[in-house]
């Protein structure tokens, strides 16, 4: 069995010693990078910001008083990392989602790659996950994180919690939150 890791102390982390920066990076990567994954990012994406927000986090840490616990500090780091990518990737989008879908399903023949299984059933599923990814958008950081990790991911309550620093009410409060503005744009947009 493997030692449990020690957090480093804030005067370790502070002087910017070798050993307690590599086992704060040691520490908090697992956690960092389930965050950022459970944020929708693809695994490259996720294993990018995570390195971001360390290199962030070395960068400020003559403003980080100590006030809040470290991983805190970090994830909100890593939450305004995805925030500035995600705005950045919506500045960068230049080609038609569509043309992406037509493109992966053939070959350089021209022949489908996979056939399709019908067009009701093809529009149907494609139509479902534009909403589902359209409603999931409306979601506040938080609450997306919370309702990939619980219900994508099956994490448990409290790994969640201890991943967010977030207590068990207020995860419950955002899993509330997110399933309720899942169900409501869901319905309006296919009711409307």
């Amino acid at each position: 069995m493997m030692p449990k890791i020690t957090e480093p102390s804030f005067e370790d982390i502070k002087s910017r010693r070798p050993e307690a920066l590599s086992r704060l990076v040691e520490m908090h990567t697992p956690a960092l990078l389930a965050g950022a994954l459970g944020l929708g990012f693809p695994p490259s994406e996720a294993e990018e910001l995570v390195q971001d927000t360390f290199v962030a986090f070395l960068s400020a840490l003559e403003r980080f008083e100590g006030r809040s616990q470290v991983k805190t500090y970090l994830f909100g780091i890593l939450y305004n990392k995805a925030l500035e990518l995600r705005r950045r990737q919506g500045r960068e989008e230049t080609t038609d989602e569509i043309e992406k879908i037509v493109d992966s399903r053939f070959d350089s023949r021209g022949h489908w790659t996979r056939p399709p299984k019908g067009p009701e059933d093809e529009a149907r599923i494609s139509e479902l996950g534009r909403m589902i990814n359209d409603c999931a958008g409306g979601l506040g950081i938080k609450e997306r994180a919370a309702f990939y990790l619980k219900e994508g991911e099956r994490q448990s309550t409290e790994h969640i919690c201890n991943m967010l620093g977030i207590s068990p009410t207020y995860l419950g409060v955002l899993l509330f939150r997110a399933r309720n503005k899942l169900r409501e744009c869901l319905e309006g947009t296919m009711n409307g």
